[in-house]
């Protein structure tokens, strides 16, 4: 599917879009950006789990990239003396904190912004952001649904800010190897790729609807999802495993396996069928609040026949293959298959014991001034950051684009779980096939003001 298609054709966006951009970027950031050896100034959005290690990461860059943590934006006030006092340790600045984004985009000396907030936040926080002329790293998956994800793009392009998808994988050197040598030819064609998520977890309780804690700003957290009575089961971390906020485990650690696997197989289109099942199993749901299945097989057929197959697994559970891989991926091709764990890979040619191929070891990061040296480190925020700096979205490893066709596969899937049945899906025109019940799953009801608009 071409750019032309994806962005003209759906948007009937264009040259104006473009022009639009040009006002939308103040003149005092836009030079800065463009100088090589100015700093470049950054807020990190959502700062608790995942954020915290982006301001560990961002911190390593401090000088290699030159660039600053301006702000630290959450809206749990809790939080901010312990992450401000890593970015003290860790660069000796003391950056400023917000609880509303929106004062984040307000500040004109912001460059670019990071959000690690939860799911149902990434889509409309990047749209303010590329609209308010920031550059975005966001976490995946890109969005908490289908809709959204397109709404992403539109923004990037029609403000031409880059957008980086959190799918480090893309930017560790062993994981790029083993692709490579897939497109390569090197286990013939690759007619099908299997993801893997095992990840044991248990139940996390529940509780009875209460007050919010005075530090937390409730509604900020909630945003575009529904209301709903606040709920300590169902907030910090725990948003993951209910739907209005989060997108389970397939969803979650998901869409790293997902990525590699539709990259392993050169798919850069939709899936036109999609069947996935599954479960909550030992969990008891009078003891714990979870929506989202923690058990999870999902199935999908691409046009040319080739399979792309993902398992969920919370609770005990083996390892896969000859690397006891439980994160990872597996690719068969006519020729032999290939067993990625990680940043570790074996290649096996047709039924022999013994791999042909395998991985390079990984040699430890010696600096932090030479940040692509360590596999799953601060490579990939140094990606999003040197893209900045030559103002191409073809510096990203991972493009808002490719960010998206991996997370609409746990979203897809997940569409197809909750209806209980397998779907055809139209990837031309992003809508089932006569299927308006599953149409409606693409998307959500909005809540007023935190509304992901049709036009960005």
């Amino acid at each position: 599917m071409t750019e032309r298609r994806d962005f003209i054709k759906k948007s009937l966006l264009g040259g104006a879009g473009l022009a639009v951009a040009g006002m939308s970027t103040s003149a005092k950031s836009y030079a800065r950006i463009k100088g090589a050896n100015d700093r470049l100034q950054l807020a990190i959005i959502g700062i608790r789990g995942q954020g915290t290690n982006h301001i560990n990461q961002f911190c390593k860059l401090k000088d290699s990239r030159n660039v600053q943590i301006k702000t630290l934006c959450d809206v749990d006030e809790s939080v901010y003396a312990e992450k401000i006092k890593i970015v003290q340790e860790r660069t000796g600045d003391k950056p400023g904190t917000a609880y509303d984004m929106r004062k984040v985009f307000e500040d004109q000396d912001i460059d670019a912004v990071s959000f690690a907030t939860p799911n149902h936040w990434h889509a409309l926080g990047t749209i303010w952001a590329c609209q308010a002329g920031k550059h975005v790293y966001v976490e995946k998956p890109a969005s908490h649904n289908v809709f959204e994800g397109r709404k992403m793009i539109e923004a990037a392009r029609k403000y031409d800010k880059i957008v980086q998808v959190g799918f480090q994988n893309r930017s560790i050197k062993n994981v790029i190897e083993a692709m490579k040598f897939l497109h390569d030819g090197n286990i013939g064609d690759i007619y099908m790729a299997r993801g893997l998520c095992y990840k044991p977890r248990n139940s996390f309780g529940i509780a009875k609807d209460s007050t919010p804690p005075s530090e937390l700003h409730y509604d900020l957290w909630l945003g575009p999802a529904p209301y709903r009575a606040y709920n300590e089961k169902k907030g910090h971390y725990n948003w993951h495993w209910h739907w209005d906020t989060g997108n389970g485990d397939t969803g979650n650690q998901g869409p790293h396996q997902f990525d590699v696997a539709r990259w392993g197989m050169n798919k850069n289109e939709h899936p036109v069928s999609v069947f996935s099942t599954g479960g909550i199993y030992g969990v008891s749901p009078t003891e714990c609040s979870q929506e989202t299945p923690n058990t999870q097989t999902s199935v999908f057929k691409y046009e040319d026949g080739k399979v792309l197959e993902f398992e969920t697994r919370g609770r005990f559970t083996n390892g896969e293959g000859s690397l006891n891989t439980n994160i990872g991926n597996v690719f068969y091709g006519t020729d032999g298959y290939l067993e990625l764990n990680g940043s570790t890979w074996k290649a096996y040619r047709q039924d022999e014991k013994e791999p042909f191929a395998t991985s390079q070891k990984e040699k430890p990061q010696a600096s932090e001034s030479n940040v692509l040296a360590a596999p799953g480190g601060a490579e990939h925020y140094a990606n999003f950051l040197d893209a900045i700096r030559d103002g191409k979205k073809e510096t990203l490893t991972c493009d808002i684009r490719e960010g998206y066709y991996s997370s609409a596969l746990p979203l897809l899937a997940n569409i197809s779980y909750r209806l209980g049945r397998g779907l055809k899906f139209m990837g031309e025109y992003e809508k089932f096939a006569n299927d308006t019940e599953a149409d409606t799953l693409l998307t959500r009801p909005s809540r007023p003001p935190y509304v992901v608009p049709d036009q960005v």
